[in-house]
């Protein structure tokens, strides 16, 4: 795969959604720009404003408020506001449908499961919870953001969100999950991701290796373009997926007028 690159083919990318029976969405920073969020990296991205420093965990322990200042003010205060959008919206109908079956996000803002999906592995993890750094104890993050940084009711010790810092691995089960989906995979399916981020960026390699198809949808081409990609839709996620969702829903339609 990915030798013969097919540029917005939509019909055979219904083609490929009817016939597969395991069909994967890998979701990255890409799929949540239009719900406001923007990405990390690159130009206007978060890391253009703010010292990253503040993820990293030897200084969130050194610096605890001064890293959950930082961390309240992005990922609640302003992610928290973020609603799902139609490319979230749609996902999550297909899964409803068995169009697809599995959702792999690099993402941390619950935006899939806020639009209804609900087999949704979060490979670097969630800002919903917080979990105490000293006795593991995990809580509901809603309830501990007023008093920073927040401390464990039970043995006075940090909390932390439930995502992945920069100096953490990913938790094994999270990785083995995301492995395992991988190579069930008979389509893979691309969004608003370049690639860049390990290892993350590893799991789509997966399917490959399995022989998996490989649908892409991206604003601008990525790492994965010219080296696994199928078919390549160019535009907005909201933009494509809505498109693509008008004409699953015509083929079906006409599928049930003729039978």
């Amino acid at each position: 795969m990915g030798l013969k690159i097919k540029k917005n083919d939509f019909q055979t990318a219904i083609d490929w959604l009817i016939s597969s029976n395991y069909s994967v969405v890998f979701t990255g920073a890409g799929v949540s720009t239009e719900s406001g969020i923007p990405p990390f990296r690159g130009e206007n991205g978060l890391w253009t404003k703010y010292n990253p420093i503040f993820l990293d965990t030897n200084y969130f322990k050194s610096h605890p408020k001064e890293s959950w200042i930082l961390i309240k003010e992005i990922f609640y205060d302003f992610f928290g506001a973020a609603k799902p959008n139609m490319a979230h919206k749609i996902i999550a109908k297909w899964e409803s449908q068995n169009i697809i079956q599995s959702i792999i996000t690099q993402n941390i803002d619950n935006l899939h499961q806020e639009a209804g999906s609900k087999n949704v592995i979060e490979f670097h993890g969630t800002s919903q919870t917080l979990s105490c750094i000293k006795c593991t104890n995990q809580y509901s993050s809603s309830e501990f953001l007023e008093n920073l940084p927040p401390r464990c009711p039970k043995c006075n010790g940090l909390l932390k969100p439930d995502f992945v810092f920069f100096t953490e691995p990913i938790p094994s089960k999270i990785f083995e999950n995301s492995i395992r989906n991988a190579a069930r995979a008979e389509l893979f399916i691309l969004v608003g991701t370049t690639g860049e981020i390990m290892p993350a960026s590893q799991i789509p390699f997966i399917a490959y290796q399995k022989g998996a198809k490989f649908i892409e949808i991206n604003t601008n081409p990525s790492k994965y373009t010219s080296s696994i990609t199928d078919i390549f839709l160019q535009g907005k996620a909201t933009e494509i997926f809505m498109k693509l969702d008008s004409l699953l829903s015509r083929k079906n339609e006409k599928k049930e007028r003729y039978s």
